[in-house]
């Protein structure tokens, strides 16, 4: 479960943010929050709200990098870069990273700092009575190699020595088979977000996210139940195999969903590629929730709303609230234009996102703005512009 992340002198944030997840003991306890494994109350979700441009994506990608470096970069070719970006006006400056999260019934804390070329700082620190390093990796700018510290990680030294300057020391170990490396890269999170930020709806996702379902059922007959209920017309959804034929002449095959309509007691199937972007876009969005929550991760989705109405916020959240179809305590963490989810979620489930006239972007929690209390309006003062966060018209 993630208890918080910060990052610095990353795509427009310039200097250091910090998205914490974590309440406060005296906070009224809601369904959106949890106690961790380790004691603390950590909220399930985190809403992203601001103008057009002000950095919401930024501020969700970093959790999409770290997931996909700590479990994927050993696969990175030798030479190619590391797929983040400082800011503009600091370019040659080092760009950092941190998070803090419970596994395996402890609590972990990740520390990463680099340029796109190389990683200048590595570390992974354990909690027991406070925070203990299991090892630490620094860049020697004379001898042009690292060197590793280590306690009770169990990686060989000689191989410690060896990590390519763009992979994780954990995603390096896995491969050597370290014990507690590949428990840390079986990745949780699952996201709509890459290097260039949000991955759109297109016929492709549509087509993986029925592969997906084909290949689990269960979650297949959850989609449909809830696409079902959503009031989108459909009475169900079924999913067909189907052999395409590839610009090269080759056959394949591929899952295709239709949906089952019913008209005056005449039941049809419609192409998915025939139904509303709505519909679409719900059925996609499941493909990444449902797994989610069946297996207590992380979802990070940008533009959460799109393309469905505002009314479906409520009921999608709502799959994170309910022990019954959140049992393992999933996390939302989501950028959004409806406001709606003001009238829905705690102060401290809310990151307000402003971009200034440097171009750079800031963020702060709502509950630690001055002046706002728990009897406000939320969505109305935020309308009226009192929080900021909001675009302006000249």
């Amino acid at each position: 479960m993630l208890h918080s992340y910060a990052f610095s002198n990353f795509q427009s944030f310039r200097e250091r943010v910090e998205i914490d997840l974590s309440i406060n003991k005296k906070t009224s306890f809601t369904e959106w929050m949890t106690e961790s494994d380790t004691g603390e109350r950590i909220s399930k979700l985190m809403a992203v709200i601001g103008a057009n441009g002000s950095g919401k994506t930024a501020i969700l990608k970093p959790v999409a990098f770290l997931s996909w470096f700590i479990s994927n970069s050993f696969n990175a070719r030798p030479d190619e870069s590391i797929p983040v970006a400082p800011h503009a006006a600091a370019q040659n400056e080092p760009i950092e990273f941190e998070c803090v999260l419970d596994f395996d019934g402890k609590l972990w804390r990740y520390e990463m700092r680099c340029t796109t070329k190389k990683v200048l700082h590595e570390a992974l620190y354990m909690k027991k009575e406070r925070f203990g390093y299991v090892f630490i990796r620094e860049w020697d700018e004379k001898t042009k190699s690292y060197s590793v510290k280590q306690q009770d990680f169990g990686l060989p030294a000689q191989e410690a020595r060896k990590v390519r300057p763009n992979v994780s020391l954990i995603s390096w170990a896995a491969q050597f088979g370290v014990p507690l490396a590949i428990r840390m890269v079986s990745s949780y999170v699952f996201s709509n977000v890459n290097v260039f930020g949000r991955v759109g709806v297109s016929s492709q996702d549509v087509q993986v996210a029925a592969h997906h379902f084909a290949m689990n059922p269960r979650q297949g007959e959850r989609m449909e139940a809830l696409l079902s209920s959503w009031d989108l017309g459909l009475a169900g959804v079924e999913l067909q195999e189907v052999t395409v034929t590839n610009p090269d002449g080759t056959e394949q095959k591929v899952w295709v969903p239709f949906g089952k309509h019913i008209s005056k007691q005449h039941q049809f199937g419609l192409s998915f590629a025939l139904e509303s972007s709505g519909t679409q876009s719900a059925f996609v969005l499941l493909s990444r929730i449902l797994p989610t929550l069946e297996v207590g991760g992380l979802a990070v989705i940008d533009e959460f709303e799109n393309d469905l109405h505002p009314h479906m916020l409520e009921p999608i959240l709502d799959l994170f609230a309910n022990p019954a179809t959140n049992p393992y305590n999933a996390q939302l963490l989501f950028s959004c234009h409806a406001m709606e989810v003001l009238n829905l979620v705690h102060k401290s489930q809310v990151m307000l996102v402003e971009k200034d006239e440097d171009c750079e972007s800031t963020a702060v929690r709502m509950d630690r703005v001055r002046g706002i209390r728990n009897d406000d309006n939320y969505y109305a003062k935020y309308m009226a512009g009192a929080y900021g966060a909001t675009p302006s018209f000249y």
